[in-house]
């Protein structure tokens, strides 16, 4: 596609009056987002941000946030996201240890004392940024680290399975990922029409992780409408749906087992051509069952932090004419990458064989050639078609046996009462780890532990029987509505160690 600031460019030629960011049901013009934009580069600039300057910014789902991203990214600096899902006091740790020269938060970071304190400890020049108003909290003691021009963002990682990190990725990077998008859809890289005209984008998930700032910059970037939720709730993302009329939207799966589970009728999602998932994993009977109730195809993608985006997935006319034989499938790759199974020792695993995956593009900010390995296994069938087969750093070994924690989640998300669930490995004296399960119901389902494990045995081998199943009233999750595996696996030992008669479960 084109770089991103010609992109960006677009936005400066719409019309101040027209709508752009629509929050918590009212609509914010260009000309409002502009002016603050605007402000904040003029201010950055003042206090020696130029190109490669790195600005630390809360970064949490609202129009000021749209603001200062694109400010940032116009003046060539460098975004680094600052969580604000987590703790205030870990959040102000975590900034401390940015080591940036300039912070950007909301009023009520910068009302914590802990927060400018370590805004002042970084030697930082900082604001508030409250509406429309931009105001100095803390002045420079000295001068910013310059950083490399060339990095856009410094992305976070969920998280999910290990402390999150950040990730380094350039603006080439971005430019590669959204145009390999847009050619793996067969979508046009320029609009015909006028910016900020057409189909409005909707942003839900949280724009401090990948998924939801994609989506935010993919609108960005071809100067789109869009309606920006501070979170994911079923009536918001219901009334959104049904003033617009959005032809695709994404949906992590949670979300779509909440519509699923909900008496929306199917005659209110009639606009949807297609949903699209892939922050995590995508049982298929979740996608069937979708098809199914609102006669909506489910197009799952495959990506991470690391690759800028997605770097496979389904297209509309695959779905339609191959999902029954492909089930369980994340698709293809995207134009521009190349995908390869390699076994223990590295060598390329013949067709259907599960190894480990490698990735090349130079979506990952490597040469084209270049393959790097991940921490997925999977298989890639005769026709270019991959499975992901789970994490190698998730592999629970029992006695020698090895086991794939979603191979076990699907047999036990099969159970009619099951809503959802997660499986980890915990520590056991005798076979090294034993797989441990806790789910969900569905409202007013009723089954017992022991009836899930009979369950499981009709479609897994007896060592990936889970030794224990607990049913919880909520699975621990994080940003992106994924299970937090860390959290998950508190939970587990919290359970196996809880006095007999508080636990919901009867394991071996």
């Amino acid at each position: 596609m084109t770089s991103l600031p010609e992109a960006l460019a677009r936005l400066w030629r719409a019309e101040e009056s027209a709508n752009m960011v629509q929050f918590e049901g009212s609509w914010v013009t260009w000309g409002q987002v502009r002016s603050l934009t605007e402000e904040i580069d003029a201010q950055l600039t003042a206090a020696g941000c130029s190109a490669g300057g790195r600005v630390a910014v809360v970064l949490d789902n609202r129009v000021e946030s749209v603001a200062t991203l694109l400010a940032i990214i116009r003046g060539s600096r460098t975004l680094v996201p600052v969580s604000p899902l987590q703790p205030p006091e870990r959040l102000s740790a975590d900034l401390q240890a940015t080591d940036v020269g300039y912070v950007l938060a909301a009023q009520e970071w910068w009302a914590r004392q802990d927060f400018t304190a370590a805004a002042t400890d970084l030697g930082a020049s900082g604001w508030s940024v409250e509406g429309d108003a931009l105001a100095v909290r803390v002045t420079a003691t000295h001068d910013a680290v310059p950083g490399d021009p060339s990095v856009a963002i410094e992305m976070l990682t969920s998280g999910t399975t290990g402390p999150p990190k950040r990730i380094p990725l350039t603006r080439g990077q971005l430019e590669i990922s959204l145009g390999a998008a847009l050619r793996h859809n067969d979508r046009p890289e320029i609009r015909e029409k006028p910016s900020l005209t057409g189909s409005v984008a909707l942003v839900m998930a949280p724009i401090v992780h990948i998924g939801g700032l994609w989506g935010l910059l993919q609108a960005l970037a071809s100067a789109r409408r869009l309606v920006l939720l501070e979170r994911f709730s079923l009536l918001a993302w219901h009334a959104a749906i049904t003033e617009h009329r959005p032809a695709l939207i994404g949906l992590p799966p949670p979300a779509m087992r909440a519509v699923l589970d909900s008496d929306i009728p199917r005659e209110d999602l009639t606009s949807i051509r297609a949903v699209t998932a892939g922050t995590s994993p995508v049982d298929p009977m979740l996608v069937d069952a979708f098809l199914q109730r609102f006669g909506i195809p489910v197009l799952i993608v495959y990506g991470a932090t690391e690759f800028a985006g997605a770097v496979a997935g389904w297209t509309l006319k695959e779905f339609r004419t191959q999902w029954n034989d492909k089930k369980g499938s994340v698709g293809r790759a995207f134009p521009g990458v190349r995908l390869q199974v390699v076994d223990d020792d590295g060598v390329v695993a013949p067709a259907g064989q599960t190894g480990h995956l490698q990735v090349a593009s130079r979506q990952l900010g490597r040469p084209s050639d270049e393959w790097v390995v991940t921490s997925d296994l999977a298989h890639i069938d005769g026709d270019g078609f991959l499975y992901i087969d789970g994490r190698s750093d998730d592999v629970i070994v029992r006695g020698g046996f090895k086991i794939a924690p979603e191979t076990v989640l699907r047999s036990l998300r099969r159970h009619e009462a099951v809503h959802d669930g997660a499986v980890a490995g915990l520590p056991d004296a005798r076979l090294g780890q034993i797989p441990i399960a806790a789910v969900e119901l569905r409202p007013d389902a009723s089954v017992t532990p022991e009836e899930l494990r009979e369950h499981c045995r009709v479609s897994l081998t007896p060592y990936e029987i889970p030794a224990a199943i607990y049913i919880v009233d909520e699975l621990p999750r994080g940003a992106a509505m994924k299970v937090d595996r860390r959290r998950l696996v508190e939970m587990l030992e919290r359970l196996r160690v809880a006095p007999a008669e508080t636990r919901l479960t009867n394991p071996e």
